[in-house]
């Protein structure tokens, strides 16, 4: 971050110098002509103000992690990791390193707005439109940006783990309004610009998790947003003005959704995820996931902003909007109003019948971090608490054991410390008669081509009550560059930076594995695989009951990852009619009924045991389940005939002569 800062100093020098000259010189020299066009003194602060506040944030964010990343436990082993000794020191340089910058960008942006000349001539009412479109375009950036802290804190955020819900429905509103009245290539760069800040304010938890995660979110996300809004935009400016408001709340999703899609797919900021403790909204995600969520809380921005910018404008095009928009909500509640109406009509008709009682083990460590045996003994421990509750089954986190519990149990306990902890872990379940589910690391051997290899796989194995090894799910959906980096050939040179980086990678899994004890069948997405609404669905098509999420949230020590990863997961038994529990190391360990209600949770980063009955409930396929992602395809299809709509309602223009 050293060489990024001198970089941006020199940018600011280099600007300062031009501007200097400019000002200096009453006919500038042909090598400075430009300086002296108006988009230089109003568009050179923005730029150097977006890049100031993307540095600088980063450099806080892991300033204010410095004491606790999750690549600590790196550090005894000789890893490549060195990290600064003090987060109060390292913030404070941050701030005299960024502070003054940002400051004068902040100045020179406002000084020339501040003293622009108005028109005074034209009639008062023209000259309070006019006055207003200037208004919006000289703090078009500023404006932005809001929306993009609006929407972090939308969602569980740095200000409240919990999010505000109802701020999400207007939190793009100002963003909407700058595109839909700046010239298109401004538009492009303000909406780039809050989808990157965005970005790096609801996931800098990112930086206690690995030192590239959250450098690789951010280019990832500038590479995503530049060309989504230099299509959205282009759309916008050829549809219909009536038929404007649905454009970018269709091109969101879209987006949206094809970001989660492929090797760099993460489906984690969606608009639509704010309103999880809402459950009359989220209903509608029983048909079109969360994507349709999403789309009725951007419709709200869409029109609000089309009514704003038709005002000042001064035009009248918000009656289409306004009609749309009561039809989406009159459908949404009156299938919120059924759905939960049957959620708990069926929940009554069951009664304590057809159950299943869980009981789910919160460790509050991270396995792989600490000491292997005492997180082994806390295991224990808790889970002997849990057996009071005489569960059917007992569910333990992503890898809550760690040694490889197929390879050491080959060999004698007095072989090595960690065979003698898997004999342990075997012989103490045998003897509770308990299933047993468990995360744990698993492998193969395969023949490749410099002869066997192994396989490594992040897992969850099932145990019966005799200690039998009834089956194994590998995780499938792998975390980009941290879990996974299918490159190695291609790119071999940040194969190589991430290993220097004490990456640690396994193979993803091929099959989707439904468990099955005397009482139900159910899947285990791992850890953020809940994130994938078509991940999910995929299990419950082959034929779970139950949706058990295992997870590990403790590395990021902030209840702000923790609940917007829950907040991820609520949907999923929204969308497939399927109750879903969560067992975390630390997180949010709970209980989520199939209208997505969160019926039971332990409190975050403390040891705990919840048990609870689960309702198996009759087979009833929602339309999600059946139809999978139709929505957003259906929006893009919309988006098309929209801009073909526009392109033939042009009239030709007329010759002349």
């Amino acid at each position: 971050m050293t060489v990024a800062w001198g970089v941006l100093v020199g940018l600011h020098v280099a600007a300062a110098a031009l501007f200097a000259a400019d000002r200096l010189r009453r006919q500038p020299a042909a090598g400075l002509a430009s300086v002296d066009r108006p988009w230089f003194r109003l568009r050179a602060p923005e730029v150097l103000l977006v890049l100031s506040l993307c540095l600088g944030l980063f450099s806080y964010i892991y300033a204010a992690n410095a004491n606790m990343d999750y690549v600590q436990r790196f550090m005894a082993s000789g890893g490549n990791v060195r990290l600064a000794p003090d987060t109060r020191r390292e913030r404070l340089a941050v701030a005299l390193r960024y502070g003054p910058l940002l400051l004068a960008d902040l100045t020179w942006l406002a000084l020339p707005r501040l003293g622009r000349r108005r028109d005074r001539r034209s009639p008062s009412a023209a000259r309070g439109l006019r006055a207003a479109a200037d208004f919006i375009g000289d703090w078009a950036l500023l404006a932005s940006l809001a929306s993009a802290l609006l929407l972090a804190l939308a969602l569980p955020s740095f200000a409240s783990p919990d999010g505000c819900a109802p701020l999400a429905w207007v939190c793009l509103v100002p963003l909407f309004v700058v595109l839909d009245l700046v010239p298109y290539g401004r538009g492009v760069f303000y909406g780039t610009s809050a989808g990157v800040v965005a970005t790096l304010l609801v996931n800098y938890w990112l930086g206690t998790f690995h030192l590239l995660s959250l450098q690789l979110a951010a280019v990832v996300a500038l590479a995503q947003y530049l060309p989504f809004m230099a299509v959205a935009l282009w759309i916008a400016r050829r549809v219909r003005p009536g038929a404007r408001f649905l454009v970018m709340p269709a091109a969101w999703v879209v987006f949206d959704w094809l970001r989660s899609l492929g090797f760099l797919g993460y489906p984690w900021g969606m608009v639509g995820t704010s309103q999880y403790a809402v459950p009359l909204v989220i209903q509608a995600a029983s048909i079109g996931g969360v994507w349709m969520v999403s789309f009725l809380v951007l419709l709200v921005n869409g029109v609000a902003a089309g009514t704003v910018a038709d005002a000042v404008q001064g035009a009248r095009r918000g009656r289409a909007g306004v009609a749309c928009l009561f039809a989406c909500f009159v459908a949404a509640f009156g299938w919120a109003q059924w759905r939960l109406k049957a959620a708990e009509r069926s929940t009554a008709e069951t009664g304590g019948a057809r159950s299943i009682r869980l009981a789910l083990v919160q460790q509050n460590s991270d396995p792989r971090k600490d000491d292997y045996a005492e997180t082994w003994h806390t295991l224990r421990r808790l889970s002997e608490e849990a057996l009071a509750e005489r569960p059917d089954l007992l569910v333990w986190s992503e890898t809550a054991f760690v040694p490889n519990i197929g390879r050491w149990s080959a060999l004698a306990p007095d072989e090595h410390p960690y065979a003698a902890l898997v004999h342990e872990l075997l012989a103490w379940q045998r003897g509770t008669g308990a299933w047993l589910l468990t995360g744990n690391d698993d492998y193969d051997l395969v023949q490749g081509p410099d002869g066997e290899e192994r396989r490594d796989y992040n897992a969850s194995v099932l145990f019966s009550p005799d200690g039998e090894r009834v089956e194994t799910y590998h995780k499938i959906r792998l975390v980009p560059f941290t879990e996974y980096f299918p490159w190695k050939r291609q790119l071999p040179g940040l194969y190589d930076l991430l290993m220097r980086f004490d990456v640690y990678l396994w193979e993803p899994g091929t099959r989707r594995v439904v468990f099955e004890v005397p009482k139900a069948r159910f899947s285990t997405p791992i850890c953020f695989e809940d994130a994938f609404p078509g991940e999910v669905r995929e299990f419950v098509r082959a034929g779970a009951d139950i949706i058990v999420n295992l997870s590990n949230d403790f590395w990021s020590l902030t209840e702000t990852e923790a609940m917007q990863h829950a907040a991820n997961a609520v949907f999923r038994a929204v969308e497939n009619g399927r109750p879903l529990v969560r067992a975390t190391a630390s997180g949010l360990t709970c209980f989520v009924d199939r209208a997505g209600r969160i019926t039971a949770r332990a409190p975050i980063y403390e040891e705990a045991v919840l048990a609870a009955d689960v309702p198996l409930l009759e087979d009833r396929t929602t339309p999600y389940t059946r139809w999978g992602d139709w929505f957003p395809p259906a929006l893009a299809a919309l988006l098309a005939l929209l801009a073909a709509a526009g392109f033939l309602g042009r009239r030709p223009a007329r010759r002349s002569g």
